[in-house]
C-alpha cells in the first residue's frame, strides 16, 4: 500500500551537522549553516522531515544509545530556535565487521540499505515515489535509490569527495539550503530505468 505523505529523508552527519568521525558530544556538534531554515522552508513546504543515519559508534563501543538521543535532543532545541523541527529519527547502531555483541551483524537498516527508510515509510505514511533522500555520501543514494525515492548528494561533508562517484542522473547541490529549494520547487521527473 502507497503512503500518503511527502517526505525529505536526510542524513544527519555532513548533510545537518559538520561531520566529525563518531559525534556524540554535544560540545563537538556544530550545524552546517543555513540547515535549521532548510528543514524550516521543508517543514513549511508539507514534507516529513525524517533523518536516517548510521550509527556504527554504538556498535563499536564508542558510545551508547542514551549519549545519542542527548545528542538528537540537542539537535531538536537547536533547530527548534530557528522554527524547524525534525518528524522522526531513524538509526542503524550495527556493523557487519566491527560490532561488538549483538550489534554485530548484516543487517536491513544500515545504508546503503533502504531498511531506515522502509520502516519510516511504513511507521508515518510515506510515499516513498514522491519523497527525496538527501545525504553526502554514495551510501545514502543508493538508499534513496533502493527505497523509490529521489536522491540529492549535498557537497558538505564527504559529498565534494563523493560526487565523482555518482550516477550520471543524479544531481549534486552545495548544501542543504541548495537541495532544499530544488525540492520545494519541484525537481523534474527522474528518467526511466535509474540504476546505481
Amino acid at each position: 500500500m502507497t503512503g500518503t505523505r511527502r517526505a525529505v529523508f536526510l542524513d544527519r552527519d555532513g548533510t545537518i551537522n559538520v561531520e566529525k568521525e563518531y559525534l556524540y558530544r554535544i560540545e563537538d556538534f556544530q550545524m552546517i549553516p543555513d540547515a535549521p531554515e532548510a528543514i524550516r522552508l521543508l517543514n513549511e513546504a508539507g514534507f516529513l522531515v525524517v533523518v536516517v543515519t548510521n550509527q556504527s559508534g554504538i556498535g563499536r563501543g564508542y558510545y551508547d544509545e542514551l549519549k545519542l538521543e542527548k545528542l538528537h535532543c540537542h539537535m531538536e532545541k537547536e533547530l527548534a530556535k530557528e522554527g524547524a523541527r525534525i518528524d522522526a529519527w531513524y538509526f542503524c547502531p550495527h556493523h557487519p565487521k566491527h560490532g561488538t555483541g549483538h550489534y554485530r551483524k548484516e543487517c536491513a537498516c544500515r545504508k546503503p540499505l533502504p531498511g531506515m527508510l522502509l520502516q519510516a515509510a511504513k511507521d508515518l505514511d510515506i510515499d516513498l515515489a514522491a519523497s527525496f533522500m538527501v545525504g553526502d555520501k554514495l551510501a545514502d543514494i543508493e538508499a534513496g535509490l533502493a527505497a523509490g525515492c529521489r536522491p540529492l548528494l549535498v557537497r558538505t561533508g564527504y559529498g565534494q569527495a563523493e560526487e565523482q562517484l555518482l550516477p550520471h542522473d543524479i544531481k549534486a547541490f552545495d548544501d542543504i539550503m541548495a537541495a532544499s529549494l530544488v525540492i520545494i520547487e519541484g525537481m523534474p521527473p527522474l528518467p526511466i530505468n535509474i540504476s546505481v
